[in-house]
């Protein structure tokens, strides 16, 4: 009896954070892209300068769903490699692991990378790079696929998460000149990610 109410005090507990959870999880992400749409702004090389471009943004509605808990595998001896870009410019990065994660009963994983200086060092500090497609791309998202970050800090954390609420499209999806890295084969999923942001429905800058 004593046994069968201690699981029930932890079922109890467990629904009630997925309710705290589910609750307040869209404004989380509401706030998110308040301040990536501040950012744009803010950025002088920003391909969107004005209010008007934010609000031909759009994103699907949050989705607590595609905030996964992954198995992060390091993979320390791999080589530097030139990452192609959209301009032909490649970009130097080098595969620091790979995030392992189910989505609809499937077994999926992505490559995440980091990129580089000459020297081999962290060009960005502790920031890692998931650049990514998915069978959204050509429909409802950017056809060139989408990118979502990390850290070496959250990667190293037990069962971390991977939220593809908070993709993004690169910048060459708005305006050209820009130099966006494209998603290596590895990290092609075979499955829709109905998360984060769609396609801008603004007129491509030149």
């Amino acid at each position: 009896m004593k046994l069968q109410l201690v699981t029930l005090m932890f079922l109890l507990a467990v629904s009630a954070f997925g309710q705290r959870l589910d609750n307040g999880y869209p404004q989380e992400i509401a706030k998110h892209r308040e301040e990536v749409k501040k950012g744009f702004l803010e950025n002088p090389r920003s391909p969107l300068k004005t209010k008007a471009d934010l609000e031909k943004l759009r994103f699907y509605d949050a989705n607590v769903q595609y905030r996964v808990r992954c198995k992060f595998q390091r993979t320390p001896n791999e080589k530097p490699f030139n990452m192609p870009t959209s301009s032909g410019q490649a970009k130097l990065y080098v595969k620091y692991g790979i995030l392992q994660f189910e989505l609809g009963e499937k077994k999926l994983q992505l490559a995440v990378f980091q990129s580089i200086t000459p020297d081999g060092k962290p060009k960005f500090g502790d920031e890692l790079f998931i650049p990514f497609r998915d069978e959204t791309n050509g429909e409802t998202t950017y056809g060139g696929g989408r990118y979502v970050e990390t850290t070496t800090t959250e990667v190293a954390a037990k069962n971390p998460i991977l939220d593809f609420n908070k993709c993004y499209n690169p910048w060459c999806s708005y305006s050209d000149g820009f130099s966006c890295p494209i998603p290596p084969a590895e990290n092609t999923l075979k499955i829709e990610i109905p998360a984060g942001e769609k396609l801008w429905v603004g007129e491509k800058k030149h």
